[in-house]
């Protein structure tokens, strides 16, 4: 099979072999003929190894070396088309599952020359979509086109001329994601169904995404990073450039909306189908049953909820995408999320058994009722704080920070740098037992607070190795913690000597630190159970577009321009009609209404309800408006106006 080691390293672009292929002059329509003649007569005698052997020369011919442009080409394309076929509908029984993998990478490879038009790869991938469950050669001829437009798809930016051809319609997303759900319904419902050792192979498999999760996971990633990576380009300020992009924008937020829709629609059906298992589970009385639920979490995070919908709540948090379009359409389907999620996470938490500890009553009773029905359990819910009862929520700093030197320092080396953990009271410091300097006065010298000037807490340097100095500033390098008041520190290192030709690398080894907010190193840093990361990662972003809602549209540059007319007291005392379009505009026509013949500026006045519109057929005068003097002079100036002077007369 050396021609399939060809192919198979002729599909990778980085290979000099894959210019060398792409170089060569397309084949000719009687040598692909001869081909079929050969594939025909290994299909009428059975012989495995030269339908193999066709069926990779297939590949190769079809990606490389084979153009059909003219009507006796197309016929052969037709005729290649149709002997793959036959082998791909044929009986299990008559066709062993290597042959039919061949198929599907000679028909993938093949694609474009096979199906010219859009419509008819469309047709190709309806059929395996729908058909795909009921035959094993659709199915796996699916999973690799899948596969190959999802590796695609990945290498190409939005908007390319590849991005149409890789980026599938939203019909054909649609059956992608009923797929999906599927699929992930059927995984969560195992862990209910499967026997015991069922279920602990179900746990050595996954996540393992399949072909049309990959394709999803393709086409999010693709249009989420666009949107938040996307850049005009530098080199072309003009205006059609400048609307192109924005067009592009505009095109890439609307994909999303329709995505991020039906992937959320989808994730409602999974996550009610996970809360009615994890209800059946917590009912049962299979032996098994604790990991079961345990294991339930790693099932979940294989499905859809695990490897789309975190990933998808994360950028949607970015400012790009923060808009009222986006809050508007996906805020229902949070809430139901957040319910979901919630919900399930507390079934699962009251059945851990820190939450029985937690629980237990003085007496001794820790016995939990063994089965309650969901509305009884909805009940019990309000009788404790929820989901988060217990857990133990991860801190930035619970891990620490390592502040650290070069390993070993070199001639005049200097490093400094400052740790800062916001809220903190003390900081504490634990050194490695490496640390070592040349010379006592190669040392680090730590502050409490942004820089050197603060207030300095201790300092170290040299080393008991034998080396430079045999000794070390105080009591040496600490062995326990140091504490440090405040939420700042800042190490300052300098070696000043130079290295001696017998000093080792340990003992110029340098500094390392790690700086924690809580004196206990404890491990906090697992994270939370998933359910209950996903409930918070969904109540955030629900926060946040609730808060977007709230805010309304935002202020438009007119708005902010015209600010200063807005807030004026006698634009504000106007008398406005309403017209039939719904526009307010001023009246030409002054209105009866019980106002005052005059109007202090420096007063407040509100206008009755029933001067807004005003009735037809009455003329009155519109009262009279006192401005302030500053404001008359101002008028005066503009209209060049001067006050008028009264003379007395001269008799």
């Amino acid at each position: 099979m050396c021609i399939h080691q060809l192919n198979l390293l002729a599909a990778s672009n980085s290979l000099p072999i894959t210019n060398f292929l792409g170089k060569q002059h397309p084949i000719e329509a009687h040598h692909l003929s001869s081909i079929c003649d050969i594939m025909e007569k290994a299909m009428v005698n059975g012989d495995t190894c030269i339908i193999r052997c066709i069926l990779v020369v297939f590949q190769v011919v079809f990606k490389f070396f084979f153009s059909p442009q003219t009507e006796r080409n197309r016929d052969i394309v037709r005729r290649s088309g149709l002997l793959l076929w036959q082998l791909l509908m044929a009986p299990r029984d008559q066709i062993c599952s290597e042959i039919q993998k061949e198929v599907c990478l000679a028909i993938s490879s093949g694609l474009n020359i096979l199906y010219p038009g859009e419509a008819e790869i469309n047709n190709l991938l309806k059929l395996v979509l729908t058909e795909g469950e009921r035959n094993s050669g659709l199915s796996q001829l699916r999973d690799v086109i899948l596969t190959n437009l999802a590796e695609q798809l990945q290498n190409n930016r939005f908007g390319s001329e590849d991005d149409d051809h890789y980026r599938l319609n939203d019909e054909l997303l649609h059956y992608i994601l009923k797929i999906v759900v599927r699929e992930s319904c059927v995984l969560i419902t195992k862990c209910q169904t499967v026997s015991k050792d069922d279920f602990q192979r179900l746990l050595s498999t996954v996540p393992a995404a399949s072909s049309c999760l990959r394709y999803l996971m393709a086409v999010q990633n693709h249009l989420l990073s666009n949107t938040i990576l996307i850049k005009p380009d530098e080199n072309d300020d003009s205006d059609s450039s400048l609307q192109g992009e924005t067009l592009k924008v505009q095109e890439l937020k609307t994909s999303i909306l329709s995505l991020a829709t039906q992937i959320l629609t989808g994730c409602d059906e999974v996550l009610e189908m996970l809360q009615q298992v994890t209800t059946a589970l917590i009912n049962s009385d299979i032996s098994d049953r604790e990991q079961r639920l345990k294991g339930l979490e790693q099932i979940t995070k294989a499905t859809m909820l695990g490897h789309l919908l975190p990933v998808l709540l994360t950028s949607l948090m970015h400012p790009n995408l923060q808009t009222l379009t986006m809050a508007d359409a996906l805020m229902p389907q949070l809430v139901q999320l957040v319910l979901y999620t919630s919900q399930t996470a507390l079934l699962l938490k009251t059945q851990s058994p820190v939450f029985s500890e937690l629980n237990s009553s003085p007496s001794g009773a820790s016995e939990q009722k063994g089965k309650l029905l969901p509305d009884e359990r909805m009940l019990e819910e309000k009788e404790e704080p929820g989901f988060l009862t217990g857990l133990k929520i991860p801190a930035p700093w619970a891990a620490g920070k390592t502040v650290e030197t070069v390993h070993p320092v070199r001639d005049n080396y200097k490093f400094k740098e400052t740790v800062h953990i916001p809220g903190a009271r003390c900081l504490y410091l634990r050194f490695d037992n490496r640390c070592s300097s040349q010379y006592d006065y190669d040392k680090l010298v730590i502050y409490a607070g942004p820089n050197t000037n603060s207030r300095k807490v201790a300092e170290y340097g040299g080393n008991t190795l034998g080396y430079g100095s045999r000794s070390v500033l105080g009591t040496g390098w600490p062995k326990d913690l140091v504490k440090v008041e405040g939420d700042t520190v800042t190490f300052s290192f300098e070696m000043r000597s130079g290295r001696e030709h017998n000093t080792p690398d340990k003992a110029m080894w340098g500094f390392a630190c790690t700086v924690r907010a809580q004196e206990s190193s404890e491990d906090v840093s697992g994270g939370l159970p998933f359910l209950v990361d996903l409930a918070l990662g969904l109540s955030v972003l629900a926060c946040s577009m609730l808060r977007i809602l709230y805010n309304g549209p935002e202020i438009t540059k007119d708005e902010e321009t015209c600010q200063e007319l807005l807030r004026s007291k006698l634009l504000q005392r106007c008398q406005w009609q309403v017209e039939a379009n719904g526009v307010i505009s001023p009246a030409l026509t002054p209105s009866p209404s019980p106002l005052p013949l005059t109007i202090d500026e420096d007063r407040e006045f509100t206008y009755p309800s029933d001067v807004l519109v005003p009735p037809v057929g009455h003329y009155f005068d519109l009262p009279r408006i006192r401005l302030p003097p500053g404001i008359m002079i101002k008028l005066r100036e503009i209209s060049g106006r001067a006050r008028p002077q009264f003379r007395p007369s001269i008799k």
